[in-house]
C-alpha cells in the first residue's frame, strides 16, 4: 500500500489541508473569489455528498451544488472541515474507489494548494517530484473540454519539447470566425504552470505565450473556465 510520502496525491492532499489550516478560514484564495472556509468547503462537499456532482460540471446544476456547499461552509467549524478533507473521503464515496485518487484529484488538489498559495505574498512557483508532473500531463487533455469556446489553435509545450494540442477552433475558423485569430498560439512553461493557466489562473501562471500577435491577443482577451 502507498503511504503519503510515495504518493503524489495524497501528498498534495496533505500539503492543501496544511496550507489551509495555515492560511486561516479568511484567507483569500485564486479560486474564484473564495476564502479558505469556502475552498474548504468544496473540498469536503465534493467527496462527501455525490449527489452535488452533476452541479460542478453543469450549469443548470450548479445552484444546488453551491447551496450545498454554502450550508456545510456556515454549519461545520473550520477546522473539522479541514481535517475531514485531510483524512480523505467517506467509504460511501466515489472519490474512496481504489485508483479513483489519481484519475480525479491530482489536478484538483494541486490547483487548490495554489489557489491557497498564490493569493498570498512572496510565493515562488513549486519544484514538483517528477510523479505529480507525469501525473498532471497524463490529465492535462482536460484543457481541451475547458477551452472548447476559445477560437484559436492552442498547443501546449512543456520544457522538454513534448507537447499536446488542446484547442484546434483556430485551424477551422480562425480565419473568418468571429474574433479568432491568424494562426496558431503555442504555450510555453513547466507542466504545474501549463495546468494553471489552462484552469483559468492566467494571471499567475507562469508561461510564455508564441505566436502572430492578433492570436495571441484573441487568446489572451478570452476569458474560460471549467
Amino acid at each position: 500500500m502507498s503511504t503519503p510520502e510515495d504518493d503524489p496525491v495524497r501528498r498534495e492532499r496533505g500539503l492543501l489541508a496544511g496550507a489551509l489550516a495555515e492560511a486561516g478560514p479568511d484567507a483569500p484564495t485564486r479560486c474564484g473569489g473564495w476564502n479558505a472556509r469556502d475552498l474548504a468547503a468544496h473540498l469536503v462537499v465534493r467527496e462527501g455528498r455525490p449527489d452535488t456532482g452533476p452541479g460542478i460540471l453543469l450549469p443548470p446544476l450548479a445552484f444546488y451544488t453551491e447551496r450545498v456547499r454554502r450550508r456545510t461552509a456556515r454549519a461545520v467549524p473550520f477546522e473539522r472541515l479541514v481535517e475531514r478533507f485531510r483524512q480523505g473521503p467517506p467509504k460511501f464515496s466515489p472519490f474512496a474507489v481504489p485508483g479513483m485518487d489519481k484519475i480525479a484529484n491530482g489536478v484538483e488538489f494541486f490547483v487548490h494548494h495554489e489557489d491557497v498559495r498564490r493569493a498570498g505574498p512572496d510565493w515562488e512557483p513549486r519544484d514538483l517530484s517528477g510523479e505529480l508532473e507525469e501525473l498532471l500531463w497524463r490529465r492535462i487533455k482536460i484543457a481541451r473540454f475547458v477551452l472548447r469556446k476559445v477560437h484559436v489553435e492552442v498547443t501546449l509545450v512543456r520544457p522538454d519539447g513534448r507537447s499536446v494540442r488542446v484547442s484546434g477552433a483556430g485551424r477551422a475558423r480562425g480565419r473568418s470566425g468571429p474574433g479568432g485569430g491568424s494562426g496558431p498560439v503555442r504555450v510555453h512553461g513547466p507542466v504545474g504552470e501549463l495546468v494553471l493557466w489552462t484552469l483559468g489562473r492566467t494571471d499567475v501562471a507562469k508561461v510564455r505565450l508564441t505566436g502572430p500577435t492578433d492570436s495571441v491577443k484573441t487568446l489572451t482577451e478570452t476569458g474560460w473556465s471549467l
